[in-house]
């Protein structure tokens, strides 16, 4: 994996789920996880010194640091302990001897994880001697919504609506406004075009927020997240809500069209899944990349970093989710023909 991959990946997940403001290093992080777990070193060790290369104590130090956040964080109780059980027989037999390289040391640890666990989520990363500043570009944002969620409002031929979704904001209350804006302005279109094909996920209660107004008045239960909470899980459900505002409501009769690509991630995924769920919506354009499971990053020794899930998507209506399948689109087309596609349908559909 290069090192723009795995910075992307590292920001996306971070940006994912989680309260901290957009424009705060333009990483999203989710309510519940504090700000001082993000990116501190690991407790049961001195911070190292960030260096090109690694020795036998940083790396013991790295591995003691990520058996104990997964042990105590990671969603899944009976997975941690057989990943603890299959490092500690690695690093007893030698596996991880004379792995100096830092980037090669947090692949290998990587590969172990999810060889055993298949949760693509779970990732060690290091930070490079030269990095430095906030990780990442800024969402995009428009001079009407500078919280990055909502890019472009505008009324297609044949007056169908488009919207273009680039975070899903953290907190909502950004973003209220600029929701509702849209919404009202595209409340008369026959038909509406959501376009996620950039967006790589954001806070939950704003995808709740969003789809409150495809749907009538009474609450519709789109999904559900299954939190660890010391050696239990606790369930959060997400509703949509009663008191957006009324005459900006779409409803739930007219069309309603997702456009999705293979980048297209996490909680945008779970807008697009919850919508084909309850057959609100018609997804058009490709399968896209599968994370279902908020994860959050914590800091270990010698300034790495491991990603940790820390809750479980549950859908209430197929009982499952997305993770590691993506959400796969109704109609199958390349993302670039996805708009087109989408608005020939609604056209088609409306005469």
């Amino acid at each position: 994996m290069d090192n723009n991959v795995r910075l992307l990946r590292r920001v996306l997940s971070r940006r994912d789920f989680m309260a901290l403001a957009v424009a705060a290093a333009a990483v999203l992080t989710f309510p519940r996880c504090r700000e001082d777990e993000v990116g501190r070193a690991g407790d049961t060790k001195a911070e190292d010194a960030v260096g090109p290369s690694l020795d036998a104590a940083p790396r013991a130090a790295i591995i003691d640091d990520l058996l104990g956040l997964i042990k105590e964080k990671y969603v899944f109780l009976d997975i941690a302990g057989k990943i603890e059980d299959d490092v500690r027989e690695r690093q007893s037999n030698g596996e991880y001897d004379g792995i100096t390289d830092r980037t090669a040391f947090a692949d290998t640890l990587t590969n172990n994880l999810r060889e055993v666990s298949q949760d693509e989520h779970l990732e060690v990363t290091p930070k490079s001697i030269d990095e430095a500043g906030p990780p990442g570009p800024a969402p995009a944002t428009s001079e009407e919504d500078p919280s990055g969620f909502l890019y472009r409002a505008e009324r297609l031929p044949g007056n169908v609506g488009y919207m273009d979704l680039r975070v899903f904001a953290s907190p909502p209350s950004g973003a209220r406004d600029a929701a509702a804006s849209a919404m009202n302005q595209l409340n008369d279109t026959d038909a509406l075009i959501f376009d996620i094909r950039q967006n790589m996920g954001g806070d939950p209660e704003m995808v709740a927020l969003l789809c409150s107004y495809l749907f009538g008045s009474e609450p519709v239960h789109l999904n559900d997240i299954r939190w660890r909470s010391g050696n239990y899980t606790e369930v959060e459900e997400f509703w949509t809500q009663s008191e957006v505002l009324e005459e900006a409501r779409y409803g739930q009769d007219k069309p309603v069209y997702v456009l999705t690509s293979r980048t297209t991630f996490s909680a945008a995924e779970e807008f697009a899944y919850d919508l084909q769920a309850l057959r609100r919506a018609t997804i058009v354009g490709e399968t896209t990349q599968g994370g279902a499971n908020p994860g959050q990053p914590f800091g270990l020794a010698a300034d790495f970093t491991v990603l940790i899930p820390i809750g479980e998507a549950v859908n209430p209506t197929t009982k499952t989710n997305w993770e590691g399948t993506g959400v796969k689109p109704d109609t199958a087309v390349p993302k670039e023909e996805a708009l087109e596609t989408a608005r020939k349908a609604a056209l088609e559909k409306l005469n």
